[in-house]
C-alpha cells in the first residue's frame, strides 16, 4: 500500500482532525497542517512517516515475540484496544489505570493472584460454603478485579513496549514506562505532549474510526512480523576429520 493510499483512508477515517489551537502542546505544533474553523488540522503526510516508522518498529516486536502492552481507557474506544489486544494475545488496561501496574508490580501482582485465586473457587464451587450475601460480595470483587486486572493475568514480567491511545489520557502509564525505560508508541492528538515517546503517532485519538484504523495498522504489522520470524536451525555437528 503507497502512502497516497494510507493518506487517503487516514483521511476517510477523520485522523487528521485535532482539537483547538488554545488546547495544543507546543511540542506537536510541527505536525499541524492549519486549522478549519476553531479545529486544527494535521499534516496526515508527516502522520504517514511517523506511522510507517512506528509499524516497522512494531514488526520487529512480532518477529522477536516481545510482549507489547496495550493501554486506552476512554469509554469511546476502550473495546477497540481490548479486542486488538486480545487477537494477538497481548496484554492490555483497558480501564483506568491504576497507578503502580508496572512500578509497584509485586502489589499489583498480590491482586492478580487474588482474581486468579477467587474465580478458581468459584469455578470449583468452593464459594458456596459462604453466605449468599458473602457471595454476592465476592462476586463483586472478582468483577472488579476482572475489570482493571484481567487483561494483565498472564503478563509475567514487565513488557517490552507500550502501546497508547491519547498518551495525555494515559499519562501515569505513559511516566511508569519511561521511569522503567520501556519505550512507548502513542496514538497523540494535538494536546498531548509528545517528548520522550519514542514512536508518537500524532492524529485523532478520540475517533472511533481514527482510532480502529490506527489500531488495526498496528496489530496488522506484528501479526505480519510474527509471520516472518526467523527459524533457527540446529545444525548437526559432524566431527572434521583430517586426512
Amino acid at each position: 500500500m503507497d502512502k497516497k493510499e494510507i493518506i487517503d483512508q487516514m483521511f476517510k477515517a477523520g485522523a487528521h482532525f485535532g482539537y483547538s489551537k488554545r488546547r495544543r502542546h507546543s511540542s506537536v505544533r510541527p505536525y499541524i497542517f492549519g486549522a478549519k474553523g476553531q479545529v486544527e488540522i494535521f499534516d496526515l503526510e508527516k502522520t504517514s512517516i511517523l506511522l510507517e516508522e512506528a509499524l516497522a518498529f512494531v514488526a520487529d516486536l512480532g518477529r522477536t515475540g516481545k510482549t507489547v502492552l496495550f493501554v486506552g481507557n476512554k469509554p469511546e474506544i476502550k473495546d477497540i484496544v481490548k479486542l486488538a489486544a486480545e487477537k494477538i494475545d497481548a496484554p492490555y488496561v483497558a480501564e483506568r489505570w491504576i497507578g503502580g501496574t508496572l512500578t509497584n508490580s509485586s502489589e499489583i501482582k498480590k491482586r492478580v493472584n487474588r482474581l486468579v485465586h477467587l474465580k478458581s473457587e468459584r469455578g470449583k464451587g468452593g464459594l458456596e460454603v459462604y453466605t449468599k450475601k458473602e457471595r454476592g460480595q465476592l462476586d463483586k470483587e472478582i468483577s472488579d478485579l476482572e475489570r482493571f486486572f484481567g487483561g494483565i493475568v498472564e503478563m509475567s514480567e514487565a513488557p517490552k513496549v507500550m502501546f497508547v491511545v491519547d498518551s495525555r489520557e494515559e499519562n501515569i502509564a505513559v511516566l511508569e514506562a519511561r521511569k522503567l525505560h520501556i519505550p512507548v508508541i502513542s496514538l497523540s492528538s494535538s494536546d498531548c505532549d509528545i517528548r520522550g515517546i519514542e514512536h508518537p503517532i500524532i492524529g485523532n485519538d478520540a475517533n472511533r474510526a481514527s482510532v480502529k484504523f490506527f489500531v488495526d495498522k498496528v496489530i496488522s504489522a506484528y501479526e505480519d512480523g510474527k509471520k516472518n520470524k526467523p527459524v533457527i536451525e540446529e545444525v548437526e555437528k559432524k566431527e572434521v576429520v583430517r586426512v
